[in-house]
């Protein structure tokens, strides 16, 4: 009797072992989905294994910490994970995670700099000649008129008066990332949307406020600026012109703005592109166009936010791209014909 309890005994262990260790191999090897969407997973200097488990599943890229942290324990792999940037998705099984953890095989970086009056247009053509992304998609992305449509988790206060109908043109910062060769479109805007939410301070918000400007008013006006003038003197001098144009209801006349709808880089547009009938084309039609007209720098934001009067009512840039001033139209027309002839 004794004995056939003990057998039975021993085939239920058997048993049990089997079944157990039948489910620890489901458990690491099959992934969490089948989506084979990536993310960047980055394992620091001296993390645990503790750390890296609960990164992974509030990532959910594995299905128990407590079974990923077991296999590491049986594949003896608890000082073997090497710190870097790893591209792992929920399609992969916890034993492919372990094994490209620990392999070292991790994502390099790059830098791209994206220069101040760029439009979103030059930073696409930019970034396909780099290998970076595909030109047509960084272009639909960052022509979307909401942005939580491609970063759904985050909300931008600066585009809160953003026309309904207008994409992101103006607010992707011109500066110098860093990103990883994987990068996607959505990745890279974030970046320079963040960007602009660290450069933009409550007292910038404050200022604009107390001009009667909304930000994306201040960003248009900013976006001519960087298009028209260098110095970070004529740039406040300029936006001081053109608020006393709009004061007056008198027409900005920005060669900047005509640029933009005929895709020119003339100095002195032709009567034929003062002539293009465009809500952009400000010789045409008075106040603000309808959004920028590029992605200007923090110093053509600060002009914008804070203009300096003087009694000039007129500009123009010269082939060198220093800008001279005239107080009369007809000073105006004898610097043209000094300069630009």
């Amino acid at each position: 009797m004794l004995k056939k309890i003990f057998i039975i005994v021993l085939v239920l262990v058997v048993a049990g072992g089997i079944l157990g260790a039948l489910y620890f191999w489901n458990q690491i090897s099959w992934p969490v989905s089948d989506d084979e969407t990536t993310t960047l997973f980055t394992v620091s200097e001296g993390e645990g294994v503790n750390t890296i488990s609960q990164a992974l599943y509030d990532d959910g890229l594995i299905r128990s910490m407590f079974w990923f942290e077991t296999y590491i324990w049986f594949d003896r792999s608890e000082s073997g994970f090497i710190a870097g940037n790893y591209v792992l998705s929920p399609s992969m099984s916890t034993r492919e995670i372990v094994r490209l953890l620990t392999s070292g095989d991790t994502t390099p970086e790059r830098t791209i700099t994206t220069i101040e009056g760029w439009t979103i247009t030059d930073i696409a053509a930019y970034l396909s000649e780099t290998g970076i992304v595909n030109k047509d998609e960084f272009i639909e992305k960052a022509s979307v008129t909401d942005s939580r449509t491609i970063i759904p988790d985050v909300v931008y206060a600066f585009l809160a008066d953003k026309p309904a109908n207008q994409g992101l043109e103006g607010f992707l910062f011109p500066d110098t990332y860093r990103i990883y060769d994987t990068a996607t479109p959505e990745q890279i805007i974030k970046k320079m949307l963040d960007n602009f939410d660290d450069k933009f301070t409550e007292d910038m918000y404050a200022a604009a406020l107390e001009r009667g400007m909304s930000v994306y008013d201040i960003v248009t006006l900013a976006s001519i600026i960087e298009k028209e003038v260098r110095t970070d003197e004529d740039r406040r001098i300029a936006a001081g012109i053109f608020y006393d144009r709009m004061a007056q209801g008198v027409a900005l006349q920005s060669d900047a703005t005509v640029n933009y709808v005929t895709g020119k880089q003339a100095l002195q547009p032709t009567a034929s592109d003062l002539a293009a009938d465009s809500p952009y084309n400000t010789y045409k039609y008075k106040g603000l166009p309808p959004g920028p007209i590029s992605n200007p720098s923090l110093s053509s934001i600060m002009a914008a936010l804070h203009p300096e009067q003087t009694e000039y009512f007129y500009f123009l840039t010269k082939p060198d791209g220093s800008t001279v001033f005239s107080k009369t139209y007809e000073e105006h027309l004898e610097n043209k014909a000094t300069y630009l002839q």
